[in-house]
């Protein structure tokens, strides 16, 4: 009798889960993506209203959650969350800044915000849950929310850019480091998807042609889009992946 090989579980049950970003867009759909698939979630945004909001939305679904309100621009703020109520099994680093303008027109508070939220804000947050898994002989999976953008250039986007470059960079380096403690570190990279933050862009003609040209499966990205990608990466399903980037662009970096 031949012996099958067995399909790995995306199931998430046991696991404990941080999202930062979660009150909204893109990082809201990825609590609730991981929650339906059996994590703990602990939602964390700056946002404290809005937080708790989605948090007793994703309860009323019988699903497990808390809200933990944190700016991941606090460094210090962050390790202590991290230390107080990890280990976390499971990161997905989603708050982020925008602050789109010509490169010639950038200001220095405009690129400090972007640099301190996207870049540093991220960066030391994934240290602080290797440091929590690493200490109690854990394995896990750090998902960095990256973007198309973090591979390409674009349109009054050079801070942005740099920003998310410089994630999909420290991303490999950690991956090297920390695969010997069986801790994955990889990005999920979005072409623009329809939330609050991006609204502006898609308002503008010339965008909004621009992004059109560029997506060839011929549509925007939804949040929905990304909910499957999250649960891939967070799970067993991925167990063979790591210092990677999962593009979902439609195709935009096929180019």
């Amino acid at each position: 009798m031949i012996e099958l090989p067995e399909t790995p579980s995306m199931s998430l049950n046991g696991r404990k889960a941080i999202i930062t970003g979660a009150s909204s867009g893109i990082g809201l759909g990825c609590a609730v993506a991981l929650a339906e698939a059996g994590a703990h979630v602990c939602l964390s945004a700056r946002n404290s209203k809005n937080l708790n909001k989605v948090v007793k939305a994703i309860q009323a679904k019988g699903l497990n959650a808390e809200a933990i309100t944190l700016d991941v621009s606090d460094v210090k703020a962050s390790q202590e969350v991290i230390l107080t109520n990890g280990p976390f099994d499971v990161l997905v680093n989603s708050a982020g800044s925008a602050r789109h303008t010509p490169s010639k027109d950038t200001n220095e508070e405009d690129f400090d915000d972007v640099m301190n939220v996207n870049l540093r804000g991220a960066y030391f947050l994934t240290q602080a849950v290797a440091k929590g898994l690493i200490q109690n002989k854990k394995p896990g999976s750090l998902i960095n929310i990256s973007s198309q953008m973090g591979h390409v250039g674009g349109i009054d986007r050079a801070v942005y850019s740099a920003s998310k470059h410089a994630v999909e960079g420290f991303t490999k380096a950690m991956a090297i480091e920390w695969g010997p403690y069986n801790i994955r570190v990889n990005t999920i990279c979005p072409t623009f998807i329809r939330t609050p933050l991006t609204q502006s862009t898609f308002n503008n003609p010339k965008h909004r042609s621009w992004i059109e040209e560029k997506i060839k499966l011929g549509r925007v990205g939804e949040v929905e889009d990304i909910m499957g990608a999250v649960v891939f990466l967070a799970s067993d399903a991925s167990a063979m992946i790591t210092g990677s980037a999962l593009m979902v662009d439609g195709g935009w970096t096929a180019d």
